[in-house]
């Protein structure tokens, strides 16, 4: 049985499909069988009519009164069929079905799944789906339902995914060792997908599920762990001098540091004069000051006769901060300079030749600087800004420049402390909790789309005081099946129709690297007045000036990723305002624009959007270079992810290459998961 097989041909795929199944991520058999449903129906118990309550997804078993009678309304058709059960009577109401006229036999009695409207005690239910009284395709069970991308049905994935389930029936490997399924109870690989996509009962279900999280989330940790027990096997790290004190820069500063960006650097320090390298994760809330700690630690290591890389994820973000570093350090005789991919070859080859001679303290670049050819006379401190664009690979491959480099990690993501324990297993944390006290707080409001008139009257305001404005929309272009305004579309209305008297320009993620870092540098000096953009602003460049973000369909956002965009503004002398505008009245809706209200702390934000979206989309790949979770929630699983790290350790500490027979299969595991990811 060959797991990679193409998906295109599996039974009820054909050419067609094939795409639509590529969309979402499905390419192989395998990706189709551990592509898990979202969530599930019950339709396995039916309920009296006469007991069922407004709103209610139940379903009735019932037997059919009377033909389908047809009625035209406004160009549409619509099909009514009256059932009675012995409590009570129920119409059922499809629109444009003219086929069901003859899919009912009268007398006979059928099962109905929908949702039931009550309406001064006559009961309606509006499209339900129906299987007659033998069969189950559709009802007398519980369905799964998959995430799904336009013009593919629940149905037709739901079939496709049963002709993959019969292709491995019996015939998967086990993944697991038996001593782990034996210890833990856990069912068996071939049980437990069976179970998660059709399960018999919801027993099943929760057994299945508790499996296949254990399992996630067993691989995850001892991937991470097995990273971490390689740095510190690695050979003796640097021990810096002592006797070269931060404070040396840290008294030249124009302002004065937080207690908690001393307590940070104090733990930097203890671990640059330890023996052992470093290995820290830098978190901070966007603003709280991680940039001024990376630069007392760089500092430290040039005093200490060694060079500094600084890998930043775009080229204007790395500009930025040889802008910064330069400010203070030149003028204690450092260094500093900058390497991205549009200089010029002699500029280039001069930089590196430096390099290499030692000529260059601090080298600040992008993803430049992991090429080959950049080589360093002795490299003593890596840090990465922002790393969940960066893989774990890239960050080990830059550390491979020197000899067992300090490695420090900063991210503007605040993640929940025992999260981050877990994505970032390898390394040690330390958090700058406390945003520099000459901070404004970014005023926020929550407003439904018909404000619209007013946000650009008060956006119109704020540019006749010279300041300026983003926008952020969440698509580039029109997407049918989500209809909101593309970035295209939204700048040709603000440019045309709402402010043709100002300059208004657009960014979005296809463009040309060099093309988006002009637009940013226009909107810098204040060449632009309004920047209509897709999140490529998150990680960005400080424009002191822009003191307005409208967001735009906010909804569509996670909370994480709305505090990384209102961290934009906020960072001149100017009161800043956050505009979330929002469709929709739902119950999270309503919650997640709260909680943006009330707060502007990142790690409260960072458990509330937890708690309410779960773990899958929170941590996309991208956000850490790890797979990214397919069933594991890290909120709702916290105590299988408990237990999971004891069991790790344990399994770790009595085979730390896992090479005992018994954990062979654990070893193929993670080589399957990390396989690009981590050296393992």
């Amino acid at each position: 049985m060959d797991l990679d097989k193409d998906v295109k041909y599996i039974k009820g795929v054909g050419p067609n499909r094939v795409q639509l199944l590529n969309k979402i991520g499905i390419f192989t058999l395998k990706d189709l069988i551990t592509y898990y449903p979202r969530t599930y129906q019950d339709r396995s118990k039916p309920k009296n009519i006469g007991e069922c309550l407004n709103g209610e997804e139940v379903l009735i078993e019932a037997i059919v009164c009377g033909k389908v009678i047809d009625n035209r309304l406004k160009g549409k058709t619509m099909q009514k069929l009256i059932v009675r059960d012995e409590t009570a009577s129920c119409t059922m109401m499809w629109f444009n079905q003219s086929y069901l006229k003859n899919r009912f036999q009268v007398g006979e009695k059928y099962k109905f799944y929908g949702k039931i409207t009550n309406n001064f005690g006559k009961l309606t239910m509006m499209s339900p789906v129906f299987d007659e009284k033998e069969k189950n395709f559709n009802t007398g069970k519980i369905i799964p339902l998959y995430p799904l991308t336009y013009q593919l049905s629940q149905n037709v994935l739901r079939k496709i995914m049963e002709s993959g389930l019969l292709e491995v029936d019996k015939k998967l490997q086990e993944t697991l060792p038996k001593y782990l399924l034996e210890q833990y109870n856990l069912m068996g690989i071939n049980e437990a997908i069976k179970h998660i996509h059709f399960p018999t009962d919801f027993d099943d279900f929760n057994k299945a599920r508790k499996r296949l999280v254990f399992e996630e989330l067993l691989s995850t940790q001892l991937a991470l762990l097995e990273l971490k027990n390689s740095y510190l096997n690695d050979d003796i790290g640097i021990e810096f001098d002592k006797n070269v004190k931060m404070s040396d820069v840290i008294n030249k500063l124009p302002f004065k540091l937080t207690k908690a960006q001393l307590k940070v650097l104090e733990e930097i320090d203890k671990n640059m004069e330890a023996k052992t390298s470093m290995n820290r994760l830098l978190q901070g809330d966007v603003g709280s000051g991680k940039t001024v700690v990376a630069m007392c630690a760089a500092y430290k290591a040039v005093k200490c006769g060694y060079q500094v890389a600084i890998m930043a994820p775009t080229a204007i973000l790395a500009s930025q901060h040889l802008e910064n570093f330069k400010k203070i350090l030149e003028e204690l005789n450092i260094n500093c300079e900058l390497l991205i991919s549009g200089i010029s070859k002699k500029k280039k080859e001069d930089l590196l030749e430096r390099l290499a001679n030692g000529d260059i303290d601090i080298l600040i670049g992008t993803h430049a600087i992991i090429e080959e050819n950049v080589k360093f006379k002795k490299l003593g401190l890596v840090v990465t800004d922002e790393q969940h664009r960066f893989g774990v690979k890239q960050r080990t491959k830059i550390a491979q420049k020197g000899e067992n480099p300090d490695v420090l990690v900063m991210t503007a993501t605040p993640i929940p402390r025992t999260l981050a324990l877990i994505l970032y297993g390898d390394l040690d944390i330390s958090i700058i909790d406390e945003l520099p006290p000459n901070r404004k707080k970014v005023e926020t409001f929550a407003v439904q789309k018909s404000m619209t008139n007013r946000i650009n009257a008060f956006i119109e305001k704020q540019i006749q005081e010279q300041r300026q404005a983003y926008v952020v929309c969440p698509l580039v272009e029109e997407n049918e099946e989500l209809d909101l305004k593309s970035v295209e579309v939204l700048y040709e209305t603000y440019k045309k129709e709402v402010f043709p008297q100002y300059r208004v320009c657009y960014i979005h993620g296809k463009m040309r690297p060099k093309e988006k870092e002009e637009i940013m540098e226009q909107f810098k000096a204040g060449e632009i007045d309004i920047l209509i953009s897709t999140t490529v602003i998150e990680v960005g460049v400080d424009v002191p000036n822009a003191n307005i973000m409208v967001i735009e369909n906010a909804e569509r956002f996670g909370l994480a990723a709305l505090h990384q965009l209102r961290g934009r503004v906020g960072r001149g002398d100017f009161q800043s305002y956050c505009v979330l505008k929002y469709e929709g009245k739902g119950e999270t809706v309503r919650e997640r624009m709260k909680v943006m209200c009330s707060t502007n702390d990142g790690f409260v934000i960072s458990e509330k959007d937890l708690e309410l979206r779960g773990s899958g989309d929170f941590f996309g790949t991208m956000q850490h270079g790890l797979p990214e979770f397919k069933i594991a929630n890290l909120f709702e699983d916290m105590p299988i992810l408990k237990s999971v790290q004891i069991v790790a350790q344990k399994i770790l500490d009595d085979d730390h290459k896992l090479e005992k027979e018994e954990n062979l299969l654990l070893k193929q595991l993670i080589k399957d998961k990390f396989m690009d990811r981590i050296e393992i």
